[in-house]
């Protein structure tokens, strides 16, 4: 009993020192414990993004208007092209042309092109400067309004088979005008094919080859350029026109592709999103939590700016909202996929990651 009392007994002052010991390693392994879970919950959670900017940025262009090519080209006419509406068109005068469509890609591709001096009208999308001037014949939903087609004489009126609808259609050929459509889709991989399209059917196809070299180095350029991520960001291209239009883009939106020409995840894909642009909702801008918000400028400005985007459903609720993580670019150029391509992306690049452009 002596042996067994003599291990077990311990001296008052040394019992004292151990449990402050005790104590203080307890403290520690605790402060160690909220040190690592702090860590763990900045690395995940929802509201950091985990590289590019924070707040909002613009994406700008140091120069709207497309470069042209070369100097104005000596169309070889006639042309016989085949029109997206399956119609084989003759063109045998260039010399007032008019282009339209709802992302301003025809005017963009025909200045380009070198032959901007025979421009005499486009849409509400074609508004860069070198062109705003111009009168438009679309309203303000880009529609085509045939009355002031016919009042500028068109030798060539240019457009896609979404803007100009059936009826449209028919009031054209009634009076008479060579009208060539063009396909309405707006892709980086149909970025090429528009361009020598648009110069097929001008009589510069040659010149179209070189516009289209020349875009296509730029887009390579640009995309190789953008920030490799660990973890991609997710991006959500919403369409802004006041509070009563608010839509998510999805899969065949144009946005997606050029989302993706950024190394980043759609939002509207990863929301589910089966159509190209649908009404915003709570539960799919949560769902999705895009890290970052991709607008138009004028989009933005119609919905109150930044504050006036908060208020959208569901926008508050995601890392993009809480952080104020917003992206707008000029309506003239953002959709365009038209020669411009390389030079949008690189912008884009600048103001999502902080790089400066290729």
């Amino acid at each position: 009993m002596r042996c067994a009392t003599s291990r077990t007994a311990v001296d008052p002052a040394r019992r004292v020192d151990r449990a402050r010991t005790g104590g203080r390693r307890a403290v520690l392994a605790v402060l160690a414990l909220l040190l690592l879970v702090g860590a763990t919950a900045c690395g995940t959670s929802g509201d950091a993004v985990s590289s590019g900017r924070q707040g909002q940025s613009t994406a700008k262009l140091t120069d709207v208007d497309p470069v042209p090519i070369g100097p104005e080209p000596v169309p070889a006419l006639p042309v016989t092209v085949r029109s997206f509406d399956g119609s084989e068109v003759t063109v045998t005068d260039t010399s007032r042309i008019i282009a339209a469509d709802r992302y301003g890609t025809l005017t963009q591709t025909v200045w380009a092109l070198g032959m901007g001096s025979k421009l005499v009208g486009r849409s509400t999308a074609g508004a860069f400067p070198a062109v705003q001037n111009l009168p438009n014949v679309t309203g303000g939903s880009g529609s085509l309004n045939v009355e002031s087609i016919l009042a500028l004489r068109p030798s060539v009126f240019l457009t896609d088979s979404t803007s100009a609808a059936p009826a449209v259609r028919e009031q054209l050929r009634a009076a008479g005008v060579t009208v060539i459509y063009f396909d309405p889709q707006r892709t980086m991989d149909g970025v090429i094919p528009q361009i020598e399209a648009v110069a097929g059917a001008l009589g510069i196809a040659d010149r179209g080859q070189q516009l289209a070299q020349r875009t296509r180095d730029e887009i390579a350029t640009a995309t190789a350029a953008v920030p490799k991520q660990d973890t991609p960001l997710t991006i959500a291209f919403l369409y802004l026109r006041s509070s009563a239009i608010t839509m998510l883009a999805g899969p065949g939106s144009g946005a997606d592709a050029l989302i993706a020409a950024l190394g980043a995840h759609d939002a509207g894909a990863v929301a589910g999103l089966k159509e190209p642009f649908v009404a915003i909702t709570s539960e799919a801008m949560i769902g999705a939590a895009p890290d970052v918000l991709l607008v138009m400028s004028d989009g933005l400005k119609s919905v109150g700016g930044v504050e006036g985007l908060e208020k959208v459903p569901g926008i508050a609720q995601t890392p993009a909202g809480r952080n104020k993580r917003i992206v707008d670019m000029s309506d003239a150029v953002l959709l365009s996929f038209g020669p411009n391509t390389g030079r949008v992306i690189s912008a884009l690049s600048e103001a999502v990651y902080g790089t400066e452009p290729a």
